[in-house]
């Protein structure tokens, strides 16, 4: 290689590296160009979010019960601890779990069977549509309300008046099932609307191809419906599950967690312990251990269910 060919390779590779620096230099300007628009949301976030979380954190380290002047001092893990070995904690989680769980499957198995419904042609439609989503529009401390006066009152409730039989105090005898009936009614319609787009997302000339090859409704629900609303299915259960973690205002209109806490769940249960208990501390503790887990496991779902939909699309 002449001298004259290495210079000119020298300048070559010189100017490549300066358009290089120039590319990365307006590729980083644009990029915060388009992200400055999200900077406020992005601020208002942490503030709103991340630092009273930092600071349930160090109220968590600390033995701190308002009703006690100068109880206030650090003592590290002992909340988390305590909280670990209490056993209304513990029954307080399982009655979480069951609570989220019926209410999700139930408010599924109805919001599948109205979905189908509504996936139909017939007079009237839109309204039924329309009554059907207003349950998701009411205020829930104003849902709960009516379901404890209006619908389960055990003298002038009107599932007593409908009912055969002697009146039934249903909050009182069967507290958890009262508060899991009127989140199933006000969270049904959540899923009926997301199945309710997965049905007509999902292509006609299919459901026609399997009606020539002379397949049932059942037989086409089964192998081509269900499975293309599962991913549908799925996100409404995980997003109505992680709602239904912070599930308060039904708890506290109907039963106020008892009787006992018996109906209570973790976000009563910590509000009894921070507002009535006055311990700030273990409040505090109970706090952190519920964000950590719920954060775990919808992490874990979300992932599940973002790989099924990116899956689908790359099938297809």
């Amino acid at each position: 290689m002449t001298t004259l060919e290495r210079e000119t390779e020298t300048e070559a590779q010189h100017v490549a590296r300066i358009k290089q620096k120039q590319d990365l230099g307006v590729s980083r300007a644009e990029g915060w160009r388009r992200r400055g628009p999200l900077l406020p949301a992005l601020i208002f976030m942490i503030v709103v979010t991340q630092i009273p979380f930092l600071f349930t954190l160090y109220y968590s380290t600390l033995s701190w019960n308002l009703v006690r002047p100068g109880s206030r001092q650090f003592v590290g893990l002992q909340n988390y601890l305590d909280v670990v070995g209490d056993s209304v904690f513990w029954q307080v989680a399982l009655n979480t779990v069951w609570i989220i769980v019926a209410t999700v499957l139930i408010s599924v198995v109805l919001g599948l069977l109205l979905a189908l419904l509504l996936d139909r042609a017939f007079l009237g439609r839109g309204v039924v549509r329309t009554l059907l989503i207003t349950p998701f529009l009411v205020t829930p401390v104003a849902g709960a309300l009516m379901w404890k006066t209006a619908m389960l009152d055990p003298v002038f409730g009107i599932v007593n008046w409908v009912l055969p039989g002697p009146d039934i105090d249903w909050v009182s005898r069967f507290p958890v099932s009262s508060v899991i009936l009127a989140l199933v009614w006000q969270w049904t319609p959540f899923m009926m609307l997301l199945i309710l787009a997965g049905l007509q997302s999902m292509p006609r000339d299919i459901l026609e191809a399997g009606r020539v090859d002379g397949a049932g409704a059942f037989q086409l629900f089964r192998e081509l419906t269900l499975p293309h609303l599962r991913r549908f299915i799925e996100l409404g259960a995980v997003l109505g599950a992680i709602y239904l973690v912070n599930t308060f205002d039904q708890i506290y209109m109907i039963t106020q967690g008892g009787p006992g806490t018996a109906s209570a769940n973790l976000p009563f249960y910590i509000y009894q312990r921070a507002f009535l208990g006055f311990d700030i501390g273990q409040a505090a503790a109970m706090g952190v251990i519920v964000v950590i887990f719920t954060m775990v496991i919808a992490s874990f779902a979300l992932r599940l269910i973002f790989k099924s939909f990116t899956g689908k699309e790359e099938a297809a």
